[in-house]
């Protein structure tokens, strides 16, 4: 039990005092370019498949 109490306080100090958590600005900086880069993915994989849908129905058409 001990170990564990240990770990929890060990862990607890390191989120406290040794990470460096990132400004509000550099978050919001951060999710944005995530949002974008997630708007970006999710047009390319629609026009992907937009794609290989037609082309698939013209080749069966044939």
């Amino acid at each position: 039990m001990s170990k564990i109490v240990n770990y929890l306080k060990e862990s607890y100090l390191e989120l406290t005092k040794k990470v460096t958590w990132p400004t509000w600005e550099k978050l919001q900086n951060s999710a944005l370019l995530v949002l974008v880069a997630t708007l970006i993915l999710a047009v390319v994989i629609f026009l992907i498949d937009f794609a290989f849908q037609h082309l698939m129905e013209f080749i069966y058409a044939l």
